[in-house]
């Protein structure tokens, strides 16, 4: 359990990369030999962004450009990069250094963050004490991952689930004397490991080399998850987290303007409207539009709430999701 006070943030501008292709779900039904309608209805997904040929720098690159150009920013007012994703484009080095080549950076460091679905969370959690240190003056967070790279076709749970996405955020230190001024006003992560297993890619690191599995090493490679399992590891514990985060920041739900969820799933998102006391109005829901989108799923829902206008200046935002591992995670911000 990690827990945080307030420490002041402000979040400049968001963005997001733009797919090269958006996938109709029809368009699944009819490469599967599926009657139509069948992936929809097994889903919930309408369409969803595919990257058949960029690499993940480069689709962060796009949505890092579109942050800063919101921000009125170049890239030498950056100070550090943060890549938050929950795969990679190979196992060395971090993603964020290729990130920072894309972006044609040159000393400025650069890290990655993986907490899978909510390395965004986990991102905003450890910058924001980086920026309160005055460590950083303005920090690029970015976070992406081309789930279609991994996914069984034959797994329709999964391969008519998810969606290829980046998006990005330019987040500074705010006033540390504004008491009722921008901020992180808490943050909190839970992980349950017995479920570990339940969601991963189990190829591609120390334990399962190509020289140490006997079969086709690509079935290794592929994304699996057991859904129903993941569901139950974190049902029972959604409540008490969400009542634990909240008396972190010192609020209690009515005073949240906007709820952001981790868009993982048609059950994940019930689960959420179900559970929470608050006007479905007031979540943010963009899954059918967008699918799973892994780790950018969390900051394109943030994206779409402040470019809407749905989430504004002075508003308080709830961010919280699931991700493999199996953690909780939320924060609560002030914009």
């Amino acid at each position: 359990m990690t827990t945080s006070n307030l420490r002041p943030l402000r979040i400049l501008a968001t963005g997001v990369s733009t797919p090269a292709r958006w996938v109709d779900s029809r368009e699944l039904d009819a490469r599967l030999g599926l009657a139509p309608g069948t992936v929809f209805a097994r889903t919930g997904v309408s369409r969803r962004g595919v990257e058949p040929e960029r690499n993940a720098a480069e689709v962060s690159a796009q949505a890092a450009h579109a942050a800063l150009a919101r921000a009125g920013l170049g890239l030498e007012a950056i100070d550090a990069v943060v890549c938050a994703n929950a795969s990679h484009d190979q196992a060395m080095p971090c993603n964020a250094a290729l990130l920072h080549r894309a972006l044609g950076l040159r000393s400025v460091p650069a890290f990655d963050i993986n907490a899978s679905c909510i390395g965004f969370l986990m991102a905003l959690d450890l910058v924001a004490s980086l920026l309160a240190s005055r460590r950083y003056r303005r920090v690029l967070v970015t976070s992406c991952d081309l789930a279609s790279r991994a996914l069984d076709a034959n797994d329709l749970d999964t391969f008519g689930l998810f969606g290829d996405g980046a998006a990005a955020a330019v987040l500074e230190a705010a006033n540390e004397n504004d008491t009722a001024g921008p901020a992180l006003l808490g943050a909190r992560f839970e992980t349950w490991s017995e479920a570990a297993h339940a969601c991963e890619i189990p190829g591609g690191g120390s334990r399962l080399t190509p020289d140490r599995y006997p079969g086709d090493y690509r079935e290794v490679c592929t994304f699996r998850m057991d859904g129903k399992r993941l569901y139950r590891a974190v049902a029972d514990r959604f409540d008490p987290f969400v009542a634990a985060l909240l008396a972190d920041a010192g609020l209690s739900l009515d005073a949240i303007d906007r709820v952001i969820p981790h868009q993982a799933s048609a059950l994940g998102m019930a689960h959420v409207f179900r559970r929470l006391a608050v006007p479905r109005e007031r979540i943010e829901d963009i899954f059918a539009a967008h699918g799973n989108q892994v780790s950018a799923s969390l900051p394109t829902a943030l994206h779409a709430a402040l470019d809407s206008g749905r989430l504004r200046a002075g508003d308080t935002a709830l961010l919280i999701g699931t991700a493999a591992g199996v953690t909780l995670g939320g924060a609560v911000l002030r914009l």
